[in-house]
């Protein structure tokens, strides 16, 4: 469920309230004066636009023709000062004024030295920004330079008047998978959920690519072990073709055993709902497993049984994967999850959420705690994260994205947050409501009486030792939980790898899917030989 339009605009000011970006002083005489920049919207836009606009500056003296780098939250980025400020139905042709002292990261830009930058505007239409970045529907200005620039300039004039480029890799790639895209090799189905619709009151489907194995069409009679895969953040259906074409060019070449592979789509507005049942997101568990599996099983030749579905997912999709063996364990035969977000939250990317005054941004002796890192680098900080991710906008975000899924429902219609944006201080409360209905180590644990002989053996993970965003060490957590059960847990750890190359064997950087395929055709066809 989404909120209101207006809604939105009220939950961008308590952001800025809540950051301490709004100004605040006393009086007019102690406040700096802030750095204008005037916003027009171009001829090229047919009619008005509304959505959250960003401006990105960075210190020096740029080809006009090369955009302002896309903007993360690293240290080595940290050059990249970011503000942002809603519009509602700017006219082409009309312009705002832009206050890049109100809502803004690292501070406001009026604390900005004087000297040359590079900035650039753009017009987040669709309120996707935290999620998949600059998007072909987004508008943005020409890059502009700026020179011997300071917060008292004049207001200079950026006027958006084009689209971001799409990138032209991802792009062949896209349209070489969909060349693939035909009936007994690679099918879409949706389904509009009545589960979810009743939920959010809008039609609310579930989505996803189906690959079949090569032979499918020929045979109609052979059944086939089903495989339902799920992606991580920032993913969408787009990436779910490219992967699910991967993958059935890997059972052609006879690296992985004959599957129907399930290429689920987990992105919403908010981020990605990770098909857990929750009082924000929906009952998206429950719609999967009672409304969509089984539609797909009358539809093709699944084996339709435990021992022949199998889960398998990576980052959010590998904490989706895992919460669906653990609540389902009579639905799945088995998870394979890769690089899962926390499933202890005793280390939630590092920091202990059940320790006495918790605090997300700082360990007690005030040192900060890391979110990514890079070859054993630290890029970015959980504080740069979390603030960043507030100017960019209050949809979509990881953080913001675990508060839908995980949290319980504010007065206001919003998930309440685990932490204080501006403080980093843990809601004792928010977190009790965490461990007790999304904490898998402690689910676990809790209910191994009903659900222990149903999950034994059955819980794969992979993880690199050097995961980028420090997801081994929750994964230590839970293996040591499962092992003090008997649960015969399957973990590995990969030495060296990160979140981003933990696949490869080798060259070949989707090689552990052939792992992971042959192990789950065991679990089905114990001892069938389907190597060509």
């Amino acid at each position: 469920m989404r909120l209101h339009p207006t809604a939105q605009l009220l939950a961008c000011a308590a952001i800025a309230t809540s950051l301490g970006l709004a100004s605040s002083r006393s009086s007019a005489q102690q406040a700096p004066p802030h750095a204008f920049f005037r916003i027009r919207l171009g001829s090229a836009a047919a009619q008005p636009l509304s959505g959250r606009l960003l401006v990105f500056l960075k210190p020096g003296k740029g080809d006009a023709e090369v955009d302002v780098q896309e903007f993360h939250p690293r240290q080595e980025n940290q050059q990249t000062w970011v503000a942002a400020q809603e519009v509602r139905d700017l006219a082409p042709g009309a312009s705002v004024q832009f206050d890049a002292d109100l809502i803004a990261y690292p501070r406001p830009f009026s604390a900005l030295p004087p000297g040359d930058y590079e900035v650039q505007a753009v017009l987040d239409t669709d309120g996707t920004y935290n999620y998949s970045g600059r998007t072909p529907q987004d508008w943005i200005s020409p890059v502009a330079n700026l020179t011997q620039w300071n917060p008292q300039s004049p207001e200079a004039t950026l006027t958006l008047n084009g689209h971001p480029a799409p990138n032209p890799q991802r792009q062949a790639a896209l349209a070489h998978a969909m060349q693939q895209v035909k009936p007994g090799e690679i099918e879409r189905q949706e389904m509009v959920s009545p589960l979810l619709t009743r939920f959010s009151g809008n039609s609310t489907s579930i989505r996803a690519w189906v690959i079949l194995p090569p032979g499918y069409a020929g045979s109609k009679r052979r059944r086939y072990p089903t495989a339902y895969f799920t992606h991580g953040f920032g993913a969408n259906m787009d990436y779910n073709l490219m992967m699910g074409e991967m993958i059935r060019d890997r059972m052609v070449q006879g690296k992985m055993p004959p599957m129907i592979w399930v290429m689920l789509d987990e992105s919403c507005p908010e981020g990605t709902h990770e098909f857990a049942n929750s009082v924000n997101d929906g009952p998206w568990g429950t719609a999967l497993t009672t409304e969509f599996i089984p539609m797909l099983e009358r539809t093709y030749r699944m084996d339709a049984k435990r021992n022949g579905r199998f889960l398998n997912g990576h980052s959010s999709g590998g904490w989706a994967t895992l919460q669906l063996q653990v609540n389902y364990p009579r639905i799945f035969g088995g998870t394979w999850s890769t690089s899962p977000d926390p499933s202890d939250f005793h280390n939630f990317t590092g920091p202990d959420l059940y320790a006495p005054h918790a605090n997300v941004y700082h360990r007690p002796d005030g040192t900060a705690y890391p979110i990514m890192r890079i070859d054993g680098k630290v890029v970015a900080t959980i504080e740069q994260f979390a603030k960043t991710e507030a100017v960019l906008g209050p949809y979509g975000g990881q953080m913001t994205s675990f508060d839908w899924v995980f949290s319980p429902r504010s007065p206001s219609g919003a998930p309440m947050p685990m932490f204080d944006r501006v403080t980093g201080d843990v809601n004792p409360a928010v977190v009790a409501y965490w461990h007790d209905h999304y904490d898998l180590a402690h689910r676990v644990e809790t209910e191994w009486p009903q659900t222990g002989p149903l999950l034994q053996g059955r819980i794969h993970l992979f993880v690199g030792t050097a995961d980028t965003f420090y997801l081994d060490g929750s994964a230590r957590l839970f293996e040591a939980r499962l092992d003090k059960l008997g649960a015969d847990p399957h973990f590995h750890y990969l030495p060296g790898r990160s979140h981003f190359d933990l696949y490869k064997v080798g060259e070949d950087r989707n090689g552990l899917f052939d792992q992971i395929g042959a192990e789950m055709y065991a679990v089905a066809r114990p001892g069938a030989n389907w190597k060509k």
